[in-house]
């Protein structure tokens, strides 16, 4: 076995030992190794390379505890290189910090298919003009809008609330939502006044599925009002609004899907949190590892 594996085990049986309450003995002989080597390997001067091996591993312990287990090791990469950057000697290869966190047993939680919802006959329907291009050159370009589904839990009682949000391609802002009891048109009337209000000059294209809300005629006449051009997916075609739907994959199994919910506080509060999270926090490789905020800000400055 190599030094740098074995150093790499030591590492874990650590970790195992304080943050999961593992005893020595029981995990040495689980990896059928003698504790007098873990306890030698404590004990030896640490070379600079262990010495930022370990420091790198109290980074992904304090930000995947920080972030309820959400952050795989792509995005722990970034956000070490980003968060720690004047704490390290260099950046940090994504490789490391893959080897590190499988070592540890870290990983990201796993995305769950969104369910289908009930059709509605619509009132006005618009061509699918952004034709799945997803590519912004400028912030309020093209808007994507959708309405997602969640559950809490009173007792033996289910109980649902609904997310209603507006993301921005540019930088992959949520640029407005509103969260509600009912999936009805106020709900998605108030985000749309919330984002004009907001950004009263945007004049983007607004994208959505064919969802009642969408082709109310009241809704239509706002996006015509705002001077907006309005556009919808195909009849079965979510790929068509496929980076809106990739977003509630990520809020979901991000923050969703990680506990149950027992109240309707602590789901908003979970929401509203996250979104906050998102925009401010979350770095994006395809935003040159800026979060949505940031890059927005660099462009508007």
């Amino acid at each position: 076995m190599t030094g740098v594996r074995q150093e790499h085990i030591y590492i874990a049986i650590e970790f195992l030992n304080i943050h999961r309450g593992y005893s020595v003995k029981e995990i040495c002989i689980a990896l059928k190794l003698n504790r007098s080597s873990y306890y030698k390997w404590k004990k030896r001067k640490q070379s600079k390379r262990e010495l930022l091996n370990l420091q790198i591993t109290e980074y992904v312990k304090e930000y995947y505890e920080e972030s309820n287990g959400v952050l795989g090791y792509r995005q722990m990469s970034i956000t070490i290189n980003r968060e720690k950057i004047d704490e390290l000697p260099h950046r940090i290869n994504v490789k490391r910090i893959h080897r590190i966190m499988r070592i540890l047993g870290l990983k990201s939680v796993i995305r769950r298919k969104r369910p289908d919802y009930v059709k509605s006959t619509p009132e006005i329907t618009a061509e699918n003009v952004l034709n799945r291009d997803f590519k912004a050159t400028v912030p309020f370009e093209k808007w994507l809008t959708d309405v997602t589904e969640f559950k809490y839990y009173v007792g033996p009682e289910v109980k649902k609330l609904y997310l209603s949000a507006i993301l921005d391609l540019y930088d992959r802002r949520i640029v407005a939502y509103k969260i509600g009891d009912s999936n009805n048109n106020e709900l998605v009337f108030t985000t749309f006044d919330e984002a004009t209000s907001l950004y009263p000059d945007a004049k983007p294209i607004f994208h959505s599925d064919r969802g009642f809300q969408y082709t109310n005629k009241f809704f239509h006449q706002k996006i015509v009002d705002a001077g907006m051009i309005q556009s919808m997916s195909r009849v079965g075609r979510c790929l068509d609004n496929a980076p809106m739907e990739g977003w509630w994959g990520i809020l979901k199994s991000e923050m969703y899907y990680l506990k149950k919910f027992t109240s309707r506080e602590s789901l908003v509060s979970a929401i509203e949190n996250y979104i906050h999270f998102y925009n401010t926090r979350r770095y994006q490789k395809r935003l040159n590892c800026m979060t949505p905020c940031e890059y927005y800000l660099a462009t508007a400055a």
